[in-house]
């Protein structure tokens, strides 16, 4: 099986190069994930819109679930580019690893989210009621309900295009939790 390239800017249609200056003025760079996107027309205006939208949660609260979606999910990128941007919103490497592990010891309602975007994950949405539960008890609300759902999506999304084309990680690559933690 053929691996899949990274397109640069001259390979992609003027639409996705508008999208890549953008991506460069903002991020200095065009993650290669990303740029992966922009095999198709659309699919990465569309990502970056529905990633991008608005939500219930704080950036750190989205790296809590995108952290523990992309352990289950077994995406090395994802689980590398949430572990840099995690610790640019104030997490520590031990806190980052325990988010991967669907858990927060550290702040109990980040432990509730951790819990449920994990088990989300893990369960095609049919978590227990006890951990919708704990969710709400943490003090989330109905809206945030909603919004995990959409961030679940949005990162489920990346873990499986990586998982598909296992495209160069060009974040500082995070330690597998085997490592870690034995």
């Amino acid at each position: 099986m053929s691996k899949i390239n990274v397109p640069t800017r001259e390979e992609v249609s003027s639409n996705n190069q508008a999208i890549f200056d953008n991506l460069q003025k903002g991020l200095g760079f065009v993650p290669n994930l990303y740029a992966t996107f922009a095999h198709s027309e659309n699919a990465l205006g569309n990502f970056l819109a529905f990633s991008g939208a608005a939500t219930s949660f704080s950036k750190k609260e989205k790296e809590v679930i995108d952290l523990a979606i992309s352990q289950v999910n077994e995406c090395r990128y994802c689980q590398s580019a949430h572990t840099a941007i995690a610790k640019m919103n104030g997490f520590t490497d031990a806190q980052a690893i325990e988010l991967r592990q669907g858990r927060a010891s550290f702040d109990s309602k980040l432990d509730a989210l951790a819990k449920i975007s994990r088990a989300i994950a893990e369960t095609s949405g049919k978590v227990s009621a006890e951990v919708k539960e704990d969710f709400f008890n943490a003090g989330y609300t109905k809206e945030n309900l909603v919004d995990l759902v959409t961030a679940a999506g949005a990162i489920t999304v990346t873990n499986f295009l990586h998982n598909l084309t296992n495209v160069e990680i060009d974040f500082p690559v995070a330690p597998e939790l085997e490592t870690v933690l034995n």
